[in-house]
């Protein structure tokens, strides 16, 4: 997720509350992430610069990437880490051995089998109980994340991750702590593949076993009235085709399983300020009692009401897709993610419906521009 606020050099904190907030939010994928880096970059080329990036899982590498370095460089960091990451194959012929390459020998820069294989290896050290070893991304991070710029800088860095022990989902927010690499890291260990990573004596996984979206925390932290849009880069689409083959089946259940968890969310944020709206209406008829309750309390807050966008951007895929299509790390898959990313943002912004969209606007409006026939649900006070 990224938010993002327009702000003039002289503006006021009257003006500021009237000008809109972008947001663009990063879910989990694997290496369908470059969608979203390719989203991000058409949006940079547009002038859509954040103050707050939220994501999970490879959301987060992203969205560390973007907090982590300056607005002229983001674009040239995103790439060289996709670049890094992907492989490049001799042969055209060979582009469909990506997710084989990956399973076997990993992502250069990210990921590579552990050597003895855990399975031989006795229980021990949590940080080894896993597949492969992910220090080369610690490597990667480290290269092209200024981490001093992401903790002190002016964008707000928010990544979600799961306690192992407690099963509890957590967010590392660096408006709350100083946010390091295992902390990025820590939000995309997605077992058994990755071990857990170890922060302050607890055991973190990716926050995607929980929830593949941080839409909830950007929406409930926002801090002013002012309007707010969101960008939300959803790497799984719960629309597509019943599957006809065994090798279709697993690419349509990864659809519908994390695109469900992002619309869960979505309905849920929609009745949440639909409620504080309706509240806010007839707030003088509540009892005081009511109105200082700490779950009406909040509701009640000029900035659980304030007018709220959320743009859709979806990667549907292509019929060829498969399974393995989230650790397809071939370069060919790469780029054309990240195309695919790229040409849903500009899809998107060239859309009269959008053009002509008030962001300041009243109520809930939700958009989805990328689809055939550009449909908008929005929800007005």
């Amino acid at each position: 997720m990224i938010a993002v606020r327009n702000r003039g050099a002289g503006s006021s904190v009257d003006e500021t509350e009237q000008q809109s907030s972008h947001g663009l939010r990063a879910s989990g994928g694997g290496a369908l992430g470059a969608y979203q880096a390719g989203s991000v970059c058409r949006l940079d080329k547009a002038g859509i610069r954040p103050d707050l990036v939220a994501g999970i899982s490879i959301g987060a590498i992203n969205a560390a990437l973007i907090a982590g370095n300056p607005p002229e460089r983001r674009a040239e960091r995103l790439t060289a880490f996709w670049e890094r990451i992907s492989r490049a194959t001799a042969l055209p012929g060979l582009d469909a051995f990506g997710p084989a390459m990956a399973l076997t020998v990993g992502a250069p820069g990210f990921f590579a089998p552990r050597l003895p294989p855990a399975a031989l290896a006795p229980p021990g050290d949590p940080a080894r109980a896993s597949v492969y070893d992910t220090s080369p991304l610690r490597a990667t991070l480290e290269a092209l994340v200024d981490f001093d710029l992401l903790n002190d800088g002016p964008v707000r860095l928010v990544v979600g991750a799961v306690n192992v022990a407690t099963g509890n989902f957590v967010w590392f927010d660096s408006a709350e702590r100083r946010i390091e690499p295992e902390h990025i890291m820590a939000s995309g260990a997605l077992p058994p593949g990755f071990a857990p990573v170890g922060i302050e004596g607890e055991w973190f996984w990716d926050g995607g076993l929980v929830s593949n979206t941080p839409l909830a925390r950007v929406v409930e932290t926002r801090a002013t009235h002012a309007p707010l849009v969101i960008w939300q880069m959803d790497l799984f689409s719960a629309r597509g085709p019943v599957p006809h083959s065994l090798w279709a089946v697993e690419a349509r259940e990864k659809d519908i399983r994390f695109s469900s968890r992002t619309r869960t969310v979505t309905d849920r944020m929609r009745q949440m300020h639909d409620l504080a709206c309706v509240l806010q209406a007839h707030a003088q008829a509540l009892p005081e009692t009511l109105k200082s309750h700490p779950v009406v309390a909040p509701l009640l807050a000029p900035s659980a009401r304030g007018p709220l966008t959320l743009i859709h951007l979806i990667y549907r895929g292509k019929p060829y897709e498969t399974g393995a299509k989230d650790y397809d790390f071939g370069r060919a898959a790469m780029r054309r993610h990240w195309q695919a990313g790229d040409a849903d943002v500009a899809r998107s912004l060239a859309h009269p419906m959008l053009a002509d969209h008030d962001p300041a606007a009243q109520g809930m409006h939700v958009f989805d521009l990328t689809v055939n026939d550009h449909r908008e649900e929005s929800h007005h006070d």
